[in-house]
């Protein structure tokens, strides 16, 4: 049974992600006076609908996916103002980034509830382990972290993500104290878990007043949107490999190890880990939905500012063609993710 439950919670979840993100395409369609011709959740055969106006509502048998399907979306429909292609493209443009807009809304709403509910750890150190790697850099409580290597600081979680990257090697950490701003070198011990840690700990802001609910809630969606970009610079660099890849099955596993670890701590509980996934799977759903690429609202973005730069739109049949190229080998990656998840979850 309990098996059964986390995958109904994981499907929760994806669900919910989808719902929210073709949500915010049918608002702005609806909104610019697009005609939506269905509204799907799930991908496949029909399960069931139901017509209200113009438009079909329908859920289809694979819990993975949606669409919203407009008014000539795809090809040219002379004689109807409520096609998509007679919009102007400030209309069409709001529409393809609605979807991803949502999702990141949906990551801020769910991050605000959990620092409301549970608190944040600020970029401030709280407190700092005796003769730890940052005890003997000469790091105190107090200190608020600016930079790991480089790289600027915004979430307490960061210094930890830039430390695991750097695989055990030495740190470059700048800091403020006292409105001057200092560096020292660290190198990371790892601790009985063998994870790699210098002696730290952030500040806790809890009972926040509503402004710093809003601040560390933005925070955290930011964070999760660096993550993004930092993996797919590694993917570029050839520094991860495929274990490291995971797709549908692989988070649905680890959704599924989270809820169950959850349940014997209490609904608290519950609703933190379910929320911390929403958080990072919104968040990563609209960053990676807005990629210029071919057959993502990204790609058709990117056809988009073409035709607000020349006035000009472009061809219809070649852009479904590039589409329906992108469309093909996103499948095929599709197919190598599922079968590397299943190689890697079993």
């Amino acid at each position: 049974m309990n098996v059964y439950m986390n995958i109904v919670v994981a499907i929760l979840i994806f669900g919910l992600l989808i719902l929210v993100h073709e949500l915010g395409h049918f608002l702005a369609a609806r909104k610019n006076g697009i005609l939506v011709e269905e509204f799907a959740i799930g991908m496949g055969p029909k399960l069931f609908g139901i017509q209200r106006e113009d438009t079909l509502y329908s859920i289809r048998l694979l819990p993975f996916g949606g669409y919203c399907k407009m008014l000539g979306e795809d090809e040219e429909v002379e004689d109807d103002h409520r096609a998509f292609s007679n919009k102007s493209v400030g209309a069409r443009i709001v529409v393809v980034v609605a979807g991803a807009t949502f999702n990141i809304l949906l990551a801020f709403i769910f991050s605000c509830l959990i620092v409301g509910g549970f608190g944040a750890v600020s970029t401030t150190i709280g407190e700092v382990t005796e003769n730890s790697p940052a005890d003997n850099a000469g790091l105190m409580a107090g200190d608020k972290i600016v930079k790991v290597d480089n790289h600027n600081i915004v979430a307490y979680e960061e210094v930890g993500l830039y430390i695991s990257l750097k695989k055990g090697e030495s740190i470059d950490l700048s800091y403020k104290r006292d409105g001057n701003t200092y560096t020292t070198n660290i190198k990371p011990e790892a601790d009985s878990q063998g994870d790699l840690k210098i002696g730290i700990t952030g500040e806790s802001i809890k009972n926040g007043n509503i402004l710093e609910i809003i601040k560390y809630g933005f925070i955290k969606v930011l964070f999760w949107i660096k993550t993004v970009f930092i993996s797919l610079g590694m993917i570029f660099k050839g520094q991860v490999t495929r274990q490291d890849f995971g797709g549908p099955v692989r988070i649905i596993s680890e959704i599924s190890k989270g809820y169950t670890a959850s349940v014997q701590y209490g609904i608290k509980q519950v609703f933190y880990v379910i929320s911390s996934y929403i958080v990072l799977l919104s968040a990563n759903l609209g960053i990676m939905n807005l990629l210029p690429l071919p057959a993502l609202d990204g790609g058709r973005l990117v056809f988009l500012l073409i035709e607000a730069i020349r006035r000009k739109p472009i061809n219809r049949e070649k852009e479904a063609y590039v589409n329906f190229i992108g469309f093909v080998l996103l499948m095929v990656l599709m197919v190598f993710i599922l079968f590397n998840d299943i190689s890697n979850v079993f």
